[in-house]
């Protein structure tokens, strides 16, 4: 499993655990995170495979995931679950999110120093075998910089308007199934018998 998905050892296990409670759902495990704090929380990112992710199917995975950390309980301290998408600024953590949002800017961290830096901000540009291009500025001229998926160890999405319109209008697009709703009938006020 990729360090962009599961970052530390805790991390690893409980993704090992609860990926393929998500998957048997029909959604994919984004990224998982155990944070500190007075009270940790567990933070869960999926989607569907083609992307995206309703409230409703948060819970899902929410009470699934719930039922089978009860189980093999791997968090001693108390924890709050916290099951989301990934957002519109989002992480990028599996090789294919860099092939989906190609054309869009991004910031990417290396584990270690690449020519000099560690830190990468441009726009993506796709992906060859197990890197991750990206075009950079660099002296008014834009450089293609290939970076090895595995050197990666932050990657994300910078929010931008572009972005926002793009992910508008994807979420406007997909059918709304009137059937997850519950149906509000109006009164006319008092009625007489």
């Amino acid at each position: 499993m990729s360090d962009l998905i599961a970052k530390s050892a805790m991390d690893r296990r409980l993704a090992d655990i609860i990926a393929p409670v998500i998957e048997d759902l029909g959604f994919e495990l984004v990224r998982i995170r155990l944070m500190g704090g007075n009270t940790k929380t567990l933070q869960i990112m999926a989607e569907r495979p083609e992307g995206g992710i309703e409230v409703d199917e948060c819970a899902k995975i929410s009470n699934e995931v719930s039922a089978i950390l009860d189980v093999e309980d791997p968090v001693v301290e108390a924890y709050t679950l916290e099951v989301s998408s990934p957002g519109i600024d989002r992480p990028l953590t599996r090789l294919k999110d860099f092939a989906n949002f190609e054309g869009y800017e991004a910031k990417l961290e290396t584990s270690d120093l690449i020519d000099g830096r560690k830190r990468f901000r441009g726009i993506l540009a796709g992906v060859e075998e197990q890197d991750v291009l990206i075009n950079l500025d660099q002296d008014g001229e834009t450089i293609t910089v290939g970076l090895n998926y595995d050197w990666l160890s932050e990657a994300k999405l910078v929010m931008t308007d572009e972005l926002v319109t793009e992910m508008l209008r994807a979420r406007k697009a997909q059918a709304v199934d009137e059937t997850k709703f519950d149906e509000i009938e109006a009164e006319d006020g008092p009625q007489e018998d």
